[in-house]
C-alpha cells in the first residue's frame, strides 16, 4: 500500500474514531441499528420464507426436516460468529486504541479461520451424512429422507456461510452497517426468488389452489436448501465487494497468521458466540430427540417437530429486530470501551434496553392475540401441528420482552472482552436451562396427567425465565463496575492485558 493510501486510511480511521466517541450515543445507535435491523429482518424473513414455501408441499415431515437440519446450520453459524465476533470485537477495540496495523492482521486471520472451519464442516458432514441425519433427530423414514436432501446443499455452502458471517461482522464492528446490510439483503432477496422455482415444478398448485406455478425445477425440500446455498454464496461476494469499496480494514490473506496471539484474540471475543450457537444446535437436537423419546406415534412426532420448527422460525424472526438493534449498539460499545468512555457505554446500554423492552411488549401482545393465523402459515399442514404451534408461540411470547436484557447483556460483555461472564450468559438460555428443562418437564407434565406434549410446549418459556434470572445480576454488576470506575479512569478487569499485536 502506498504512503498516500496509508495516510488516507489513517485519516478515515481517525475521523471514525472521533465520530464514535463524541456524537450522542442515542444518535449513533439509531444510525447504526437501522441497517442492521433491516438486514436481520430480511435475513430472518427469508428463513421464514423457506418454511412457508415448504409448507405448501402439505407434508409435516418435510417441515420437520427444515427444523431437524437447523442444528447443523447453527453449528456452521457458530463458527462464523466465533471468528466474526472475535475478530470484529478485537478490531473495534483496536480502533479505539488507534492500532490500525494490528486490526488489519486480525481481519485476515478471522476470515481465514472461518473459511477453514467451513471447509472442515463441509467435508466431514458430507462423509458422515447418514449418521448425522439420525443424530440430529429424524425419527421417521419420511423425515429422514427429506432431511438428507435438505442437508447436502447446506453442507456445500458452509465455507461461504462462515466467510460471509465474518465479513458482515467486521463491517458492522467498524461502523459500516450499510455495506453489511447490502450483503445480507442481496442474498436474502435472491433466496425469496429462487425458493419457489427450485421447490416446485410446472403446474403445481399453491396457496389452496389460488396460484399455479408457470415453471419450476421441482426439487422439493432439497430445492429450498439449494436456494439458500446459492444465496449465501452471493452474499459472500457482495460482502467482499463491500469491504473492498468501504473505508473498512481490508482483508489481505498475506496478513493471515497462525500465531496463538491472534487466535486468543478470536477466542476472547468470539467464544460466547461459539458457545451460544453451539448450544442452540445441541438444544434443538435434544428437543428432536426428546420428541422421539416421549411420543410413540410417528404421525404425532412429525406434527410436533413441524410445529416446533414453525415456532422457532417465528421467534427467530421476532428476535432478529432485537439482535439488529443490539448490533447497532456493539460498535458504539466497542469504540468507547477501547477509549475508556464508560459513561457512554452505560448510556448506550440503557437506551437500547428501555426502547427494545417497550417495543417487544407491543409485538408480543400482537403475536399472542393472532397466534393461530400466524402459525397456520408455517407450522405444518395438520390440525395437530397448528394447535401445538399456536399454544407454544403464546407461551414463548409471554416472556419474550425479558430477552432484551439477556441479549444486550451478552453483547455488551462480549464486546468489552469479559469472556467468562459473556460465555456464562450465552450458555444460559440454550444450555444451562433449556436442555435440562426439555428433558425433565415432559416427565413432570406426564406424571401430572397433562401428557408430555405440554412439557415440550412450555420448555422454552421456562428456560427463558431462568436465563433472565441469571443474566440480570451479571449485567447489573458490570454496569455498576463501570459507574464506579468511570470517574477514576480505571480500566475494568476483563482479563484483556494485551495491547498490541507484535
Amino acid at each position: 500500500m502506498t504512503d498516500e493510501k496509508l495516510a488516507a486510511q489513517k485519516a478515515a480511521s481517525d475521523a471514525k474514531y472521533i465520530r464514535m466517541t463524541t456524537e450522542p450515543v442515542e444518535k449513533l445507535v439509531a444510525q447504526l441499528s437501522v441497517p442492521t435491523i433491516i438486514s436481520m429482518l430480511v435475513t430472518s424473513f427469508y428463513n421464514l420464507a423457506d418454511t412457508f414455501f415448504v409448507r405448501q408441499l402439505e407434508s409435516d415431515s418435510m417441515i420437520a426436516a427444515v427444523g431437524i437440519v437447523f442444528p447443523l446450520m447453527a453449528i456452521i453459524q457458530s463458527f462464523g460468529f466465533f471468528c466474526g465476533h472475535g475478530s470484529g470485537n478485537y478490531i473495534s477495540r483496536a480502533f479505539g486504541r488507534r492500532d490500525y496495523d494490528d486490526a488489519e492482521k486480525m481481519a485476515a486471520t478471522g476470515f481465514g479461520y472461518a473459511v477453514i472451519f467451513g471447509l472442515m464442516i463441509c467435508v466431514f458432514g458430507t462423509l458422515f451424512r447418514s449418521p448425522l441425519v439420525t443424530l440430529l433427530g429424524a425419527k421417521t423414514e419420511a423425515a429422514a429422507s427429506a432431511t438428507a436432501d435438505y442437508m447436502q446443499w447446506i453442507l456445500f455452502a458452509a465455507p461461504f456461510m462462515t466467510g460471509a458471517i465474518v465479513m458482515n461482522n467486521q463491517l458492522r464492528m467498524q461502523g459500516n452497517a450499510f455495506f453489511a446490510m447490502l450483503g445480507l439483503t442481496s442474498g436474502s432477496i435472491l433466496n425469496l426468488v429462487l425458493d419457489p422455482i427450485f421447490i416446485f415444478k410446472n403446474s403445481d398448485a399453491l396457496f389452496g389452489d389460488a396460484f399455479t406455478m408457470p415453471f419450476g425445477i421441482g426439487m422439493g425440500v432439497g430445492g429450498a436448501a439449494l436456494a439458500t446455498g446459492i444465496s449465501q454464496t452471493v452474499s459472500f461476494v457482495v460482502l467482499a465487494l463491500g469491504i473492498h469499496f468501504s473505508d473498512n480494514i481490508k482483508i489481505h490473506l498475506k496478513n493471515f497468521s497462525f500465531r496463538p496471539y491472534y487466535f486468543r484474540g478470536i477466542v476472547q471475543g468470539g467464544l460466547p458466540s461459539l458457545v451460544r450457537q453451539g448450544l442452540a444446535s445441541v438444544a434443538t437436537t435434544t428437543l428432536n430427540q426428546a420428541v422421539g423419546l416421549y411420543i410413540a406415534s410417528g404421525e404425532t412426532i412429525d406434527a410436533v417437530q413441524a410445529a416446533m420448527t414453525g415456532v422457532s422460525k417465528l421467534m427467530n424472526f421476532a428476535s432478529s429486530a432485537l439482535i439488529g438493534f443490539g448490533q447497532g449498539f456493539q460498535p458504539v460499545c466497542g469504540f468507547n470501551y477501547g477509549a475508556k468512555r464508560y459513561d457512554r457505554v452505560r448510556g448506550a446500554y440503557y437506551f437500547c434496553f428501555k426502547l427494545s423492552f417497550c417495543v417487544l411488549v407491543v409485538l408480543s401482545a400482537a403475536g399472542i392475540i393472532f397466534a393461530r393465523p400466524i402459525t397456520a402459515a408455517l407450522a405444518g399442514s395438520s390440525d395437530l401441528a397448528q394447535s401445538i404451534a399456536a399454544f407454544t408461540l403464546r407461551a414463548q411470547l409471554s416472556i419474550f420482552p425479558l430477552m432484551s436484557w439477556v441479549t444486550l447483556s451478552n453483547m455488551m460483555l462480549q464486546n468489552i472482552g469479559m469472556t467468562g461472564r459473556a460465555t456464562l450468559v450465552a450458555m444460559t438460555r440454550q444450555g444451562l436451562t433449556f436442555i435440562p428443562v426439555v428433558l425433565l418437564l415432559p416427565l413432570i407434565t406426564q406424571s401430572l396427567g397433562f401428557g408430555p406434549v405440554l412439557g415440550l410446549e412450555l420448555s422454552q418459556m421456562i428456560a427463558d425465565a431462568f436465563a433472565f434470572a441469571i443474566a440480570l445480576p451479571i449485567g447489573l454488576g458490570v454496569l455498576g463496575e463501570m459507574k464506579r470506575d468511570m470517574l477514576t479512569g480505571k480500566t475494568l478487569d476483563n482479563g484483556e492485558h494485551i495491547r498490541g499485536g507484535n
